[in-house]
């Protein structure tokens, strides 16, 4: 799945029809506030268009994981609210999924109205994909809408089943994030430059593995850089390591150089005594670190590399950390190459939640071409894999 060949909001007539519209409202809340309401907001070219071509809209999402418990602290009631502020009309508030009352307000709904459903997590049956409960959810609406990128790679009822029994079709923010990704995969403006991060090479085999095939320069960091050096046969001292996956990473690092591909890894290391903030820390010349030290993040000679790559690339993808961002300390090597995607012409396709947290930090989040509301979504999607939510919808 690399190019969108799926029906969308305008392959369908929506007036005066009852549309389901899955979001992803999976917000961050803190004492019932919402503070951060960035997929609300990515929400509303979808929702605005619907109600402006007369539908009657019923909005669905997840939050959280109440694990099939009506728990208020997980309840949609603040999005809503939210909802009602960006929008400058009423969103009714359903006191339940597929209850009395969310029955009642889908039925009396009037074109241009909106509503939203009850954290769809309340019911277990949700995440088993249950087709009573996604044909239950299905009997409120006429078409159903997934415009929630963030929960596409899950096969739930209100990501996937639902589209067994209704007319299935996909939003704006579906199309973009496809769209973008898909070019930058299929059709790039070259040298095609990735970067990759995070703890574990586990996470990212299928990524790299795909990417190899695509890319021009393959940049990895984070943790999973020790891993490529041991494969190099060098020292990783206390580093994380997966040493099941080392013969993995010596046949990426040959698929590397069959493919003509630039490979790049850390050439230095900030290195700790112990995993923590307040730790004893050096710069680590070369790939070697010494026993009772780790690597938490890339050196200076790294940094300097990797943003020398980036400088000339015509599309840069990034996915993940270059060190343990959460550390002040150890959180240069992340914000340098932040800081270099940003000053360069490249499209730029920030995906996962680590590299979007740095960039947002940053105050570099308008200067990306596309930031990706979908960590494990963007991920698969990377890895070439076909998303259940996705693959739901009805084909062009």
């Amino acid at each position: 799945m690399t190019s969108l060949n799926k029906k969308t909001i305008e392959d369908v007539c929506v007036e005066g029809k009852r549309v389901l519209v899955r979001c992803d409202f999976n917000v961050p809340l803190k004492e019932g506030k919402i503070t951060n309401d960035k997929r609300i907001v990515a929400a509303l070219p979808t929702i605005k268009y619907l109600l402006d071509n007369n539908a009657k809209v019923i909005l669905c999402s997840h939050l959280g994981r109440p694990k099939g418990e009506f728990l208020p602290e997980f309840s949609l009631a603040p999005v809503a609210a939210r909802l009602s502020e960006l929008l400058g009309k009423e969103v009714k508030m359903a006191k339940d999924v597929v209850g009395e009352d969310a029955k009642a307000l889908a039925a009396a709904l009037e074109n241009g109205d909106v509503m939203l459903l009850e954290n769809v997590r309340y019911h277990k049956e949700e995440t088993k994909n249950v087709p009573e409960f996604s044909k239950e959810l299905a009997s409120l609406a006429e078409i159903y809408v997934n415009d929630a990128f963030g929960t596409a790679h899950r096969a739930h009822s209100s990501t996937a089943g639902v589209a067994d029994y209704l007319p299935a079709v996909c939003g704006y923010l579906i199309q973009k994030e496809i769209s973008i990704m898909g070019d930058a995969l299929n059709t790039p403006k070259r040298p095609l430059v990735a970067i990759l991060g995070g703890a574990k090479v586990s996470d990212k085999i299928g990524v790299i593995n795909n990417l190899l095939d695509k890319v021009d320069t393959l940049i990895v960091g984070g943790g999973m850089a020790y891993t490529f050096f041991k494969a190099m046969g060098h020292t990783v001292g206390q580093s994380i390591c997966e040493d099941d996956k080392v013969d993995l990473a010596k046949e990426m690092l040959a698929k590397a150089e069959e493919r003509g591909v630039k490979f790049l890894l850390p050439v230095d290391n900030k290195i700790g005594d112990n995993f923590a903030e307040d730790c004893n820390k050096q710069v680590n010349d070369g790939r070697d670190i010494p026993d009772g030290w780790q690597g938490l993040d890339i050196g200076p000679k790294s940094i300097a590399l990797f943003c020398d790559a980036v400088k000339d690339a015509g599309t840069v993808i990034w996915n993940g950390p270059m060190g343990v961002f959460e550390f002040a300390a150890f959180a240069e090597g992340t914000m340098e190459v932040a800081k270099a995607i940003a000053a360069t012409d490249a499209i730029s396709i920030i995906g996962g939640g680590d590299s979007v947290a740095a960039v947002t930090k940053l105050g570099f989040a308008d200067k990306m071409t596309h930031i990706s509301t979908g960590g494990g979504a963007s991920l698969e999607f990377l890895e070439g894999l076909e998303l259940p939510g996705i693959a739901a919808l009805n084909n062009k």
